[in-house]
């Protein structure tokens, strides 16, 4: 799967450009990402900052589109971020119909569950104030809070159990092993390293756009602390150069480069044939399959 965003300086650019010839330059925040989850499994996703995690999580939710792939999934998607689905010029009360609605519950479920998710997060006389003047915590708390209560098959968490109070933190720490023992798929985005192995079963690591490395968490999480340790001990310019490198290797991404590392992969000329054909006519061989409650990403060869 991949996910190209066009680097216009503004939204009125990027419609003049859509209605001209005009072009910007492209920046490839997913290069070819491919990957099985299963039903159950509770799935880390780690990297450094702009490697393409929150990107990722929001096309697997559905929030923004991706430049290549399709998606299937079996059974519902929720996404908890900061902001995420929330209306600023609407209080929180609204917003929790809102979001409820758009996640396909209806207004008699949302009446029944209004006071648990209103308690659930903490944030009291608050809840009828608009949602502009709250904090990131407190618009973490409410976007979890709802999407909690909407009793996802899969959940998926961009960062937002870094955000808030340490009383919150453990309660939705134990509202996300409750998922767990009833055997939901999570997807989860975090910085805090040990919750990461305390947590998942497997670790996605994302870098540069790419998924350097997946699989079992100690193996995952020990390479990439070394990464992270080693990338410490450079220098500023080093570390400046790393990064232009390879985000240089981002704008001049091609499908055409895809193509031909997935090519130098296949075993025979004529599987390279048959890809080659399917390439041309569907752009780009990713598809997303899901067993029940899973998510896989792979090649069609």
């Amino acid at each position: 799967m991949t996910k190209r965003y066009e680097m216009a300086p503004t939204n009125a650019d990027k419609m003049k450009a859509a209605l001209s010839n005009k072009t910007f330059p492209s920046f490839w925040a997913l290069r070819g990402v491919s990957f099985t989850a299963y039903e159950g499994e509770t799935i880390a996703v780690v990297g450094t900052n702009g490697s393409g995690k929150s990107t990722l999580m929001k096309v697997m939710s559905g929030i923004i589109p991706a430049t290549s792939g399709e998606m299937k999934v079996n059974g519902a998607v929720s996404l908890i971020a900061i902001n995420a689905g929330l209306r600023g010029n609407m209080s929180g009360r609204e917003n929790i119909r809102l979001k409820g609605l758009m996640m396909g519950m209806s207004n008699q479920e949302i009446d029944q569950k209004m006071d648990d998710i209103i308690a659930f997060s903490e944030l009291g006389d608050f809840i009828d104030q608009q949602v502009k003047n709250y904090s990131s915590g407190m618009k973490s708390k409410l976007g979890f809070s709802i999407s909690v209560h909407a009793d996802p098959d899969i959940l998926i968490i961009d960062e937002a159990l870094s955000v808030g109070d340490a009383t919150f933190n453990r309660k939705s720490l134990e509202k996300i092993r409750e998922f767990q023992a009833q055997g939901k798929t999570i997807f989860f985005v975090s910085h805090d390293l040990q919750q990461v192995r305390e947590m998942a079963d497997r670790v996605l690591w994302l870098h540069f756009g790419k998924v350097r490395m997946f699989g079992p968490t100690n193996e995952v999480m020990d390479h990439y602390d070394e990464f992270v340790n080693e990338y410490k001990q450079l220098s500023q310019s080093e570390q400046a150069q790393y990064r232009n490198e390879l985000r240089d290797a981002q704008e001049q991404f091609t499908l055409d480069d895809l193509y031909h590392e997935t090519v130098s992969d296949v075993a025979s000329t004529q599987q390279a044939k048959q890809l080659k054909k399917k390439f041309i006519m569907s752009n780009i061989l990713v598809k997303w399959r899901a067993g029940k409650n899973g998510l896989s990403l792979y090649w069609r060869v």
